[in-house]
């Protein structure tokens, strides 16, 4: 299994798929032909559909150069397609292409390159590829989660997640900072400001709780609604997921980033494994992939946060997959706007519930994270393309519909 690194990317939202595996694509094929006098990109599936929404036609032209750069959102879905997110490179000398390349853009900001060797040995990390070996080592050790990842990554992981912690951190606050109006045309106000202050007098607990979440998970999907610099977890349309319920919690009960870091160890080792059993892409497999590995990455964060077991962790993040099961993709106008912000918010709630019950419950358990993810995967390869980020289902087509009348 590789690296937590390849599950925490710090960039520029609204899509890692749409937008961050493009670009990376795009300046790969620039370093590989320099000289053309033109470019030519086709876009397909999912990203030709909500490509415009998300922004992909923007880095492709930032990346390659809007004066000798075209893109063409392609009504064809050719059944070769590796990938519901895929896009063919054309380097051009006089009209003609002489160099092309298909990349697929699998989530998360990765791309796969068509024809390109398979990924050697020394790029995985972990020789365990499940939450069942792994937990079979740690007991076999007699070590935490989050010791299993050092023991793997080595002590650099460290700074790498204080770089991630920070990160964060500040794209809470800078969206707690912000106010206005959301670009993409549908005039969605930030709201994370608003909700953060909005405390009243004699405020319950459960109803404060909820409100400063919320606004953490508002700040951070805001930002990355916004073009802001977010770290995916795993991706960036659920983003703002882990940073809400972790520095709801360390402020709540004044826990050291140290120990914060380690939280966020145990959560990209959840995501890893979904990443490479499952799929954090909302094309291929729905928003189930994303919220849902992401409400599973929060849940497991708060038990390593709060010292729980590792049945207990694993329990957490089943429950919180588990019930994000046969979720949609259905962006309006292929934006990360709606229903992605609020959703995210909805998720760090629901993984603040995931850890509360699992201490409760874990001893009555019958179905295993890995069970969970297979079944991820199996149901996101099921449902229908028109709601795997297309925009062609659900309230994308009846927001559509409603605004035409």
């Amino acid at each position: 299994m590789k690296s937590i690194r390849d599950v925490y990317k710090i960039g520029k939202g609204p899509s890692s798929s749409h937008t961050m595996g493009p670009e990376r694509a795009a300046r790969l094929f620039l370093s590989k032909y320099p000289d053309a006098e033109t470019y030519r990109v086709v876009l397909y599936g999912s990203l030709s559909k909500t490509g415009r929404g998300h922004g992909t036609d923007r880095v492709l032209y930032e990346v390659l150069g809007r004066e000798r750069t075209e893109v063409v959102f392609s009504e064809e879905t050719p059944h070769s397609l590796p990938h519901p997110n895929t896009l063919d490179f054309f380097a051009c000398r006089e009209g003609k292409p002489y160099a092309t390349m298909r990349v697929a853009s699998i989530g998360g900001g990765d791309i796969r390159i068509e024809g390109q060797d398979a990924p050697q040995e020394q790029d995985e990390v972990y020789p365990e590829n499940s939450f069942a070996e792994i937990a079979q080592f740690c007991r076999w050790r007699y070590i935490s989660l989050s010791e299993y990842v050092e023991l793997n990554e080595g002590p650099g992981i460290w700074d790498f997640l204080a770089e991630v912690w920070q990160t964060m951190k500040q794209a809470v606050a800078d969206g707690l900072a912000a106010e206005g109006t959301l670009p993409g045309g549908l005039n969605v106000e930030r709201k994370a400001k608003r909700l953060y202050a909005q405390s009243k007098e004699n405020e319950r607990p459960q109803v404060r709780e909820l409100r400063i979440v919320c606004a953490y998970a508002f700040a951070v999907s805001e930002q990355n609604a916004d073009n802001g610099t977010i770290v995916t977890a795993p991706t960036c349309g659920s983003a703002g997921v882990l940073p809400a319920v972790l520095l709801y919690m360390q402020r709540t009960h004044n826990i050291p980033d140290a120990q914060v870091l380690r939280a966020l160890a145990v959560a990209g080792l959840f995501g890893a494994l979904v990443k490479r059993n499952g799929s954090i892409s909302g094309a291929e497999c729905g928003c189930q992939a994303e919220i849902g590995t992401a409400c599973s990455m929060a849940a497991a964060a708060l038990c390593a946060l709060m010292g729980l077991s590792i049945e207990e962790t694993e329990y957490a993040a089943e429950i919180a997959m588990e019930h994000h099961l046969g979720l949609t993709c259905d962006p309006i106008c292929g934006l990360v706007q709606i229903p992605c912000i609020e959703r995210n918010a909805v998720a760090a709630k629901r993984a603040m519930d995931a850890f509360n019950l699992s201490g409760l419950l874990c001893g009555s358990r019958n179905i295993s994270f890995d069970m969970v993810v297979r079944t991820m995967k199996e149901t996101g390869l099921h449902i229908s393309a028109k709601y795997r980020e297309t925009s062609e289902g659900g309230l994308a087509k009846l927001y559509d519909r409603r605004a035409a009348n």
